[in-house]
């Protein structure tokens, strides 16, 4: 138990530019506060003590913003960051070096019983508000973009974004945790293809318009605005404005 508390204290220096001495650490981190309650109120629970375990963890709750059920399993290392609203069910298992952010949800998608919230694996990274629901399984060193809704299976080495989430596979790359900003957007990717595409259609349109006009001698209809990738608004989108 002492080994796993000390690497919970010591991936907050690691992880947490912020973090810059023990004292402010121990008593300013809400993160590091739900983790070592709920270590001790998860010990109680699995000894079958009624009451006293969800008491502690509604306290945890009330004196950090962060609510762990005492029945969820959590890893060593585990890096609460901020914390304020997340949610972390009865039956839902964190891996070893997990780094969450606030408002994150690891919750169920009903009533069912048994084994009803998210697997996560090592070394896992989920973004602000995300979502993952249901009994699902996320591989080791997968990151999930903040705000994403995560619904399927996600295999290692991944990158999940959008709601739903999207599997962007980025295998053999290792990437530092805290760099959120290298999150594709396979959103915007997909527009820009299909803009592209649309530029390519209307080339070969006003090309058969412009043979036809030579061949016989028939003005040809004014052009509509056409839609350009220099088109403001479309540019501030796929440059990310608004997303």
């Amino acid at each position: 138990m002492l080994s796993v508390l000390k690497a919970d204290f010591q991936i907050i220096f690691e992880r947490d530019p912020a973090a810059r001495n023990w004292l402010e650490v121990l008593f300013c981190y809400p993160g590091l506060q739900a983790i070592v309650l709920h270590r001790f109120s998860h010990w109680l629970w699995r000894l079958g003590l009624p009451f006293v375990p969800r008491a502690l963890s509604h306290l945890a709750r009330f004196l950090t913003g962060i609510e762990i059920h005492p029945g969820a399993t959590l890893g060593k290392g585990v890096f609460i960051d901020h914390g304020m609203g997340v949610v972390i069910g009865e039956t839902a298992i964190v891996g070893n070096y997990c780094l969450i952010y606030q408002g994150v949800t690891l919750g169920g998608t009903g009533k069912e019983t048994g084994k009803r919230h998210p697997t996560l694996g090592e070394n896992v990274v989920v973004g602000a508000g995300a979502k993952i629901l249901g009994n699902l399984t996320i591989g080791d060193n997968v990151r999930i973009g903040a705000g994403s809704v995560v619904l399927r299976d996600v295999p290692s080495d991944c990158t999940v974004v959008g709601i739903p989430g999207r599997v962007v596979y980025r295998a053999g790359a290792k990437i530092a945790p805290l760099e959120h900003g290298q999150l594709p957007d396979s959103e915007a990717e997909a527009i820009r293809y299909l803009l592209d595409r649309i530029e390519l259609l209307e080339k070969q349109v006003q090309a058969l318009q412009n043979q036809q006009q030579e061949q016989e001698k028939v003005p040809v209809l004014a052009q509509g605005r056409n839609c350009r990738l220099s088109d403001r608004a479309i540019e501030e989108f796929l440059n990310g404005s608004g997303i």
